[in-house]
């Protein structure tokens, strides 16, 4: 492997990342996203385990250089199956792994993993245990405060001191509470009150530990306030997605304090050959254009860019005339 350099530097990069959303941060996505920021570090869908290794489905762990710095998520609780897991993810050339101990969906919890192992810190210091002594490079943790009728104050410094001693030095924290009985995947993501104040309690009782916080931040000055305060880093999901542009074109400035603020049209001309490779491999611009609808996301013409690409890009043979198109809708001052 390449020597690391500081633009794949984990600890550098962890100031600000995008999360790891399922359906969403798919490699199509995490291109996007490294053309608005040099520095954010991004993070694949969970990909489970057992898909890895008994599915033979090495193909999800495909990615573009580019795409550096670049985490994968895992997901699973079977210690021999995350390690081999682990294995393969490093011979791609990960910069992280991350365990999933937070996702609330059914299919997750059936399969024993995600946030319902929040109940069980022993399997999960026996999954990172051997996840580590697979890995070429960190193990991280990804996980809730707590999960249904847990008291987080009472179980989230034992959680962490459990998975400390197994040789985890990063956690990411959604700072809420998952309740795997009587709310949704969605509703778990808005209904369980938001407690940045623990998280930040926690990086005082365990200093030593890298902590980061998720759940609910919308802006880059949000993301200041809870670095200043003392957090080891911020990671932002649905307000990346959703408004890419407003999160991540000023990220590298207003996070990393790096200067070279891109405009919309160069990362949308940054996309054309990436999208004309992924078209001459047999690809459907649906694939790519789906996740830059919301480039200009509370700007003048946003409507008619996303209803040209919604409705052009799914069309058979569709290809970057439907940019070209999306791009004429917009005023010229755009």
């Amino acid at each position: 492997m390449a020597e690391r350099d500081e633009k794949r530097d984990g600890i550098a990069a962890r100031l600000m990342s995008v999360a790891p959303m399922m359906d969403w941060t798919d490699r199509h996505c995490r291109y996007f996203h490294r053309l608005m920021s040099a520095r954010a570090l991004l993070y694949t869908e969970m990909v489970t385990s057992a898909a890895l290794v008994r599915g033979e489905a090495r193909h999800l762990l495909a990615f573009d250089p580019a795409e550096h710095p670049v985490a994968v998520q895992l997901g699973g609780s079977d210690p021999g199956e995350l390690a081999l897991a682990t294995r393969m993810a490093c011979d791609e050339g990960y910069d992280e792994v991350n365990l999933n101990v937070g996702c609330p969906s059914d299919r997750v919890q059936s399969g024993s993993f995600g946030a319902v192992l929040m109940k069980s810190p022993g399997l999960v210091a026996e999954c990172v245990a051997a996840m580590r002594a697979a890995a070429r490079v960190e193990v991280t943790v990804k996980c809730r405060i707590g999960v249904d009728d847990q008291e987080p104050r009472d179980i989230l410094p034992g959680f962490l001191e459990t998975l400390r001693a197994a040789g985890v030095r990063c956690f990411v924290i959604h700072a809420r509470k998952a309740w795997l009985q009587g709310l949704s995947p969605r509703e778990n993501r808005d209904i369980p009150p938001l407690d940045y104040d623990l998280v930040l309690d926690m990086k005082r009782a365990f200093p030593d530990l890298a902590i980061c916080i998720n759940g609910g931040i919308q802006s880059l000055d949000e993301a200041r306030r809870l670095l200043e305060a003392g957090l080891d880093g911020v990671m932002i999901g649905r307000a990346a997605y959703h408004d890419p542009a407003a999160i991540l074109l000023g990220a590298d400035a207003a996070i990393f304090g790096q200067e070279g603020r891109k405009t919309r049209e160069e990362v949308v001309d940054g996309m054309r050959p990436y999208i004309a490779r992924h078209l001459a491999e047999g690809g459907r611009l649906h694939n790519v254009t789906r996740h830059m609808l919301g480039l200009y996301a509370g700007q003048p013409g946003a409507r008619a860019w996303r209803r040209i690409l919604s409705e052009g890009a799914v069309r058979p043979g569709a290809g970057l005339d439907v940019l070209d198109a999306a791009l004429a809708a917009l005023p010229r001052a755009a």
